[in-house]
């Protein structure tokens, strides 16, 4: 399981997996299934449009819009939708809030369901076998190797995603920005925060 997203050597080959995807891809545009923008535009609109950039304008409205916050601990779907963030799949969202003294970790045990719609593509390491088995059991452990430590007296509760029911993790607003806006809030906020393995970014690293 990764130690951090970017920790990884530029001139290894792909992987198996990306193999087949490059492919398929090229199968795909060969036989005129698909066309090259719409693939693109596909592609952009998970990573980017639908991705971790909705999550992150959940959480930044949610810490500085006390309405908007109790709207969606109380009904996270309604809330996003509200935003635009519509689920294409039906399924529930609830959003779980970190406090100084819970600290909340999303997991799925059985597969990989994920929130896409305000996450975007799932990460790998949120979809192998040891994070899936590991988060439940020694969770804590898990976290340190994001580089994540919490105080011993800090509660971690794990959730776990099926595919009725999936979870968004409200990180805790880093102190110093209660005067920033909606925008550069958004910019402290990574999908890893909002999946529980590790805090809200540093406000000094965005500056």
């Amino acid at each position: 399981m990764p130690h951090n997203d970017h920790d990884h050597n530029h001139t290894e080959p792909p992987s198996d997996l990306e193999l087949r995807v490059k492919a398929l891809e090229s199968l795909l545009l060969e036989k005129g299934l698909v066309k090259a923008d719409a693939l693109n535009t596909i592609i952009d609109t998970y990573e980017t449009k639908i991705g971790p950039r909705n999550g992150a304008h959940v959480v930044a409205k949610a810490w500085i819009d006390g309405d908007f916050k109790k709207a969606l601990i109380e009904d996270a779907g309604a809330a996003v939708a509200a935003l635009g963030y519509a689920g294409r799949q039906g399924e529930q969202l609830q959003a779980v809030e970190n406090t100084p003294e819970t600290h909340n970790l999303v997991v799925c045990t059985l597969c990989s369901c994920y929130p896409w719609t305000v996450l975007g593509l799932p990460p790998a390491w949120y979809k192998s076998a040891p994070y899936r088995s590991r988060a439940v059991s020694e969770p804590r452990s898990v976290m340190e190797e994001f580089g994540t430590e919490l105080d011993s007296n800090i509660k971690i509760r794990v959730w776990d995603s099926t595919s009725e029911l999936r979870y968004l993790v409200l990180p805790m607003q880093p102190m110093g920005t209660e005067n920033w806006s909606e925008d550069k809030l958004s910019a402290l906020v990574s999908r890893n925060s909002m999946i529980g393995v590790e805090l809200a970014r540093n406000p000094e690293d965005v500056n």
